[in-house]
């Protein structure tokens, strides 16, 4: 095999890497933390496969003929290397907490979910007022949602709601005014759960959510996402 072809077979097999990272976590296969670790050495081959690919490049012996394999890897590698950094760098760019809420005196709180988290990682109590500071200085923006509707027809929309985010659903209940959820990203396949709380308000019905994943110390904003989108589709 020539030197084109290693360093494309090594930008490729980062590639391979970065693909099997999520779908080895997700299949179980291995764990989150061992996902994570893929992904960041597939983040250091695509890496060295880029630089070496550039230098192969300028050198005329190793680009004779092969300049098209060189570019490839080059591209390849620095494709691998920009999704790992771009993860860190909004996990960088984010409060590290994994717990979301419209309500930060009174979470809605979990009750047909608790058995689905028995063996996870993190807790479903509310992690308290250094949690509550942190959303505030990272996510301003996440607050009830008001709806100019009695609270049936707003529990009503809140489940279609809920329904049209494709989450699994895990339970409705129109007299506690609580729908509990599970969503799972594509990546890695981790669970994150849902609780949506629809309560009496002055001016009609409040809409209060909860988004708390299983695992990971950091969301990487997330869990504040899908709150947005989900008030977002409520509110139409």
């Amino acid at each position: 095999m020539t030197l084109a072809g290693l360093i494309l077979t090594l930008a490729l097999v980062a590639a391979g890497l970065l693909g099997v990272s999520g779908i080895g976590v997700r299949l179980g296969f291995w764990s989150f933390g061992a996902g994570l670790q893929l992904l960041r050495w597939s983040a250091y081959l695509g890496l060295a496969a880029a630089a070496i690919a550039v230098i192969g490049i300028l050198i005329p012996k190793v680009r004779a003929g092969a300049l098209g394999s060189l570019v490839v890897a080059l591209v390849i590698g620095l494709g691998v290397a920009y999704l790992p950094w771009h993860w860190r760098q909004r996990a960088r760019a984010v409060p590290p907490i994994h717990d979301i809420s419209t309500d930060l005196e009174h979470p809605p709180g979990f009750v047909a979910v608790l058995p689905l988290r028995s063996n996870a990682p993190n807790p479903s109590d509310y992690g308290g007022p250094e949690v509550a500071a942190a959303q505030r200085r990272g996510y301003p923006d996440i607050r009830p949602l008001i709806l100019a509707a009695p609270p049936p027809v707003a529990f009503a929309q809140a489940l279609a709601a809920a329904e049209r985010m494709g989450w699994t659903l895990v339970a409705a209940d129109s007299t506690a005014g609580r729908i509990e959820a599970t969503a799972t990203p594509a990546w890695f396949g981790f669970k994150d759960d849902v609780v949506i709380r629809v309560t009496p308000a002055t001016e009609g019905s409040r809409i209060d959510v909860r988004s708390v994943s299983r695992v990971g110390k950091s969301d990487v904003g997330t869990n504040a996402a899908r709150i947005r989108a989900y008030l977002a589709k409520v509110g139409r």
